[in-house]
């Protein structure tokens, strides 16, 4: 008996919900695959797509990588990027002030703000260890 699409797509509903944080194509796959065992990675492209197309998630850009994912309809608000792990998290709020950073004339209508660093499980570490996404401790490349 092979799983329902709609199975499929709930799951992948319910890992980036329950994240609370944008997630990699990856960490989706891994949450919803957890749940619905033999899914595949196509499928999980697939359905991103068609869930960021209705509306349900957005893509967060990341320069020189591939986008996250995170509900759609968020309060404004940022990211913070752990340089080691890799993994991202949401900043609740605006540092705002943006406009006086802007040349005369200009008008500013929207802004991304993207930190970077170590996340708590990574600055907890020594230098070159880190706590990663797979909770395992490993060497910083």
């Amino acid at each position: 008996m092979s799983v329902r699409r709609t199975d499929q797509r709930a799951a992948i509903r319910r890992a980036v919900s329950a994240a609370q944080r944008p997630l990699s194509v990856q960490e989706i796959f891994e949450a919803a695959q957890a749940e619905v065992p033999g899914l595949g990675l196509a499928t999980v492209y697939r359905n991103l797509k068609r869930l960021t197309e209705e509306g349900f998630l957005r893509t967060v850009q990341v320069p020189g990588e591939a986008g996250r994912y995170e509900l759609a309809g968020l309060c404004h608000h940022h990211h913070f990027l752990c340089d080691v792990c890799g993994r991202m998290f949401d900043i609740p709020s605006c540092m705002g002030g943006l406009e006086r950073m802007v040349p005369a004339g200009f008008l500013l209508r929207r802004h991304e703000v993207l930190l970077y660093g170590r996340c708590d499980g990574c600055a907890a570490q020594p230098e070159g260890a880190c706590v990663g996404a797979s909770g395992l401790l490993g060497s910083e490349s």
